[in-house]
């Protein structure tokens, strides 16, 4: 990006008492992965010496105030004139189907939503929460820079950055996803919603088949003919009663 506006027509920035102070007196910005990794981002597509100069601005303590909030961090920063500029950076918030891969994610990793819930913002999830291309990004300011972005917005990504070192979770505001929300997704149970709630649609399985056996030949024969012969007139009765008693099982059978 070619830079073809004469600053100096602006005059030098008007110092600030009470501004955000900067960890980072000299040196790189970001001390760990998710801050390195997030100016990373925004190096690849801003323009080198708007970065330079916000990051000066960034050290003298020109930004006054910065809000996180989903998909957006809006900042007072002072210039060179007597108000403030507004300063806006804007992430792409997760939706549709990178949303359910995060959710996925998270439900299929044992112990990654309780590191979430700490605080902690497991590696894995860098892929999914981190800008990648310019498409992701935005920036915007009421100065008259057209820069993209202006040194007043680069001075607040070199804040968020730092704030990324100790506030990881930060980057799931930044991406439009509320902790509580993502915790209830991750526990909820993907089963269908049942329709047929007392089962009177629901086929009942068939009936068992017994496996059937005559009771004479559970029985002890000779029990079973004795007992016979006591109610019988003589053997031939007796037999004949045991014949019918077997006829009588097999019919129910």
């Amino acid at each position: 990006m070619t830079d073809d506006i004469d600053f100096s027509q602006f005059g030098k920035r008007r110092p600030v008492r009470g501004g955000v102070e900067p960890r980072s007196r000299r040196g790189s910005f970001g001390r760990t992965r998710w801050g390195r990794s997030f100016l990373e981002a925004i190096e690849k597509v801003a323009d080198a010496g708007r970065l330079t100069r916000g990051r000066t601005y960034a050290r003298a303590g020109q930004v006054i105030n910065y809000h996180i909030e989903p998909g957006a961090v809006t900042a007072e920063v002072q210039g060179s004139q007597p108000r403030p500029f507004t300063s806006v950076l804007t992430m792409r918030q997760l939706r549709d189907d990178r949303l359910d891969e995060l959710i996925a994610l998270v439900r299929q990793t044992p112990g990654m939503l309780a590191e979430i819930a700490s605080g902690t913002l497991p590696p894995a999830l860098a892929p999914l929460l981190l800008p990648t291309t310019a498409s992701e990004l935005d920036f915007a300011c009421s100065c008259p820079d057209q820069g993209w972005p202006c040194k007043h917005v680069a001075a607040v990504c070199y804040l968020v950055a730092e704030r990324l070192d100790d506030h990881p979770k930060d980057l799931l505001t930044l991406r439009g996803v509320d902790l509580d929300t993502l915790i209830g997704a991750v526990q909820r149970e993907s089963a269908p919603d049942p329709v047929d709630l007392y089962g009177e649609e629901t086929p009942l399985p068939a009936l068992p088949r017994p496996d059937f056996h005559p009771a004479p030949e559970d029985l002890d024969p000779a029990l079973l003919r004795q007992a016979l012969r006591m109610t019988a007139e003589d053997e031939q009765t007796a037999e004949s009663g045991l014949r019918a008693l077997r006829r009588l099982y097999r019919a129910l059978h």
